[in-house]
């Protein structure tokens, strides 16, 4: 059992007096490839994190959520007999999870638990779709609900855009839900169809946190979901995921040059994908690698996401030994990198990269070898 799991078991006992009955995990995420296509229908590339969101809990005999954070040593406590009022702040993802739940017919029993958990908050790995799961899955155990991953998923995006108020696709779910060890996850987020593809022989995933912080709400995220809906009505299609690069290109005077880079980066990178899980299938890192690059000049410069700190960060690791590819990773404006590193050359790329970015910026990157892990799970509780 990892550390994680017992002092969330360990914390729970001190606070509630007794064992828990359940613990949860819910992992974040990385995407090796296929940024802003999630909702436009498109396809995406993830790794579950072994970084993850842990619930302890058991359930009580009223109507009430009682869910103390350690991170944000604040204590979150629903009536799930009474409306929820909005606010702001980590437990709106929790009353947003309860509502969704509601609203499908769930007949909710209370629970009380202890959260805590090790995914960097803000950098891009998912830290509130790991967060939505944990929820979900903790109510789904205390009021006795069979667990289906992907309607949980499809269940915690809504929350997310209707409470919360985040237009986000359904990648950062479906693969905290349904991530498997060892393997990346090809996602077609028009039909939810999941493929794993195991990650190649001889290589790490190396996660780059440039210690820059974004706020997704306040962001310009859900202006660059606009935009793609845009751009799809004027083509004539609901989403991007329907227009084809010929299509694009012979249609390029109906849009206006920001639409035209917008259309053009979520159909390329669309292609990405597919061309990318063909290169990790028949093992050809050094054009995984390739793509990889192209994806983030095209975040870069038609979908502008990044920031200095990203390309800054991207350029040392590029330059680093044993780095076969880099690129920018989740909504951008800030936040991680992603890397693909030679098994054999990993500390020195880490060092490496550590030193450049450090001079470049000032600032002191946190770095994380990443091992891609299963989605959510139960565990026993502690004997």
């Amino acid at each position: 059992m990892s550390k994680m799991a017992i002092q969330v078991q360990l914390a729970f006992e001190e606070r509630f007096g007794s064992a828990p009955e359940h613990v949860i995990r819910a992992p974040g995420r990385v995407n090796l490839i296929g940024e802003h296509t999630d909702y436009s229908g498109g396809f995406v590339l993830p790794v579950a994190l072994e970084h993850a969101v842990w619930i302890a809990l058991r359930p009580r005999p009223d109507q009430r959520v009682v869910l103390h954070s350690l991170d944000f040593a604040e204590t979150a406590e629903l009536d799930l007999s009474e409306p929820q009022k909005q606010e702001k702040g980590w437990q709106e993802y929790l009353k947003g999870i309860t509502k969704v739940l509601q609203e499908a017919g769930w007949k909710l029993t209370g629970w009380e638990g202890v959260m805590m958990g090790d995914i960097p908050q803000g950098a891009g790995l998912s830290s509130s779709a790991a967060l939505e799961m944990a929820c979900l899955r903790a109510f789904a155990e205390a009021s006795g609900k069979s667990w289906q991953p992907q309607i949980a998923a499809k269940m915690a995006q809504q929350a997310e855009t209707e409470w919360v108020g985040i237009s986000c696709g359904i990648m950062d779910q479906l693969i905290s839900a349904c991530g498997v060890a060892g393997h990346a996850l090809f996602i077609d987020c028009r039909n939810l169809e999941m493929k794993p593809v195991k990650l190649p022989e001889g290589i790490r995933v190396m996660i780059l946190d440039t210690m820059t912080r974004r706020g997704l709400v306040d962001s310009l995220y859900n202006e660059r979901h606009s935009q793609c809906l845009q751009a799809a009505e004027i083509l004539g299609k609901s989403i991007l995921r329907e227009v084809s690069l010929t299509e694009l290109q012979a249609q390029s005077s109906k849009l206006s040059p920001l639409l035209y880079r917008r259309a053009g980066h979520v159909i390329s990178e669309n292609q990405r994908v597919k061309d990318a899980v063909g290169a990790m299938r028949s093992n050809d890192l050094k054009l995984l690698g390739q793509l990889m690059q192209q994806s983030h000049a095209s975040l870069r410069d038609n979908f502008e996401v990044s920031n200095f700190a990203l390309n800054t960060m991207v350029e040392c690791a590029l330059s680093a030994p044993g780095c076969l590819g880099a690129r920018m990773t989740g909504a951008g404006f800030g936040g991680c990198a992603v890397a693909i590193v030679k098994t054999e050359l990993e500390i020195k790329f880490y060092n490496s990269v550590k030193d450049c970015y450090r001079k470049k910026s000032s600032l002191n990157p946190k770095i994380i070898s990443c091992n891609p892990a299963n989605g959510v799970t139960r565990l026993a509780p502690l004997a």
